[in-house]
């Protein structure tokens, strides 16, 4: 299997030094890592830490790629957050180098950030969740240079909710709108197991959203752990597989080169 999402050092939010990280991968049995380090431009109150020098970020993923080449597949990728004022200057970056893998996650709504609690303050479970599932597909039809779409429900992450549940059954016209967008501009979704840190018990998406992706013929879909610590690469992978030949899934993707690549699960 493949770990699609995976931050190193040069990520603010990740003290993980990618060659460790490679090591893990390696011992965990993995067939490959992909470093998707942040792109998030005009990140309110944080934005020097988001902040990579990606000239250096190419040259030392390049080197990495080269000599572990014997060991384990090494993909250079990047993590875009995704804000309507700011997709022109994002896109510059992404059209400028040779990335394997373009993730498109949605950190920031209405310039208000997810992770610290401003964006659900003040706001009913309803209110918030159909705010971000709006501004998904706006965000992801406007900006089209991806090649999947990162944790789909990241709202339960940091929702200040007792019930932090995203439910195909409350919000599917949304999730139909957002998966049908993606599947017909050809691109994929992960199963982020991060959403198992933070509680959550279960992957981001959970198995309704994966099950019903597969039913609208999605068939793009990577393993992603979006470990930011060694501990975490390829977590729950096992439990992952049989989720998705569950759903319906035969193959799993990770990109080289901005191409899909399928593997038998």
């Amino acid at each position: 299997m493949y770990d699609c999402h995976v931050h190193s050092s040069f990520s603010g939010d990740s003290n993980m030094d990618a060659e460790i990280a490679i090591n893990t991968a390696e011992k965990f049995g993995l067939e490959g890592i992909s470093f998707t380090d942040h792109l998030d431009i005009d990140y309110p109150d944080y934005d020097d830490v988001f902040t990579i020098d990606f000239d250096k970020y190419s040259e030392v993923m390049d080197r990495l790629k080269r000599d572990y080449s014997a060991k384990i597949r090494v993909f250079k990728g990047i993590e875009v957050g995704i804000q309507p004022h700011v997709i022109e200057e994002s896109n510059d970056i992404v059209k400028k180098y040779d990335f394997d893998i373009v993730i498109g996650s949605i950190h920031i709504v209405d310039k208000t950030d997810l992770h610290n609690g401003d964006f659900c303050r003040n706001k009913t479970k309803n209110e918030a969740y159909l705010r971000y599932l709006e501004t998904v597909l706006e965000c992801i039809n406007l900006f089209d240079n991806f090649d999947i779409l990162g944790h789909i429900d990241l709202i339960r992450r940091y929702g200040c909710y007792d019930d932090r549940t995203l439910k195909l059954s409350d919000f599917g016209d949304w999730i139909d709108a957002i998966l049908k967008a993606l599947i017909s501009n050809g691109k994929g979704i992960e199963v982020n197991t991060s959403g198992f840190r933070y509680n959550l018990n279960s992957p981001m998406p959970d198995y309704e959203i994966i099950k019903r992706y597969r039913e609208l013929n999605g068939e793009i879909i990577c393993t992603s752990s979006d470990a930011h610590t060694p501990e975490y690469i390829g977590y729950k992978f096992d439990y992952v597989k049989e989720l998705l030949l569950k759903a319906g899934f035969r193959y799993t993707a990770h990109f080289e080169n901005r191409k899909p690549v399928f593997t038998p699960i």
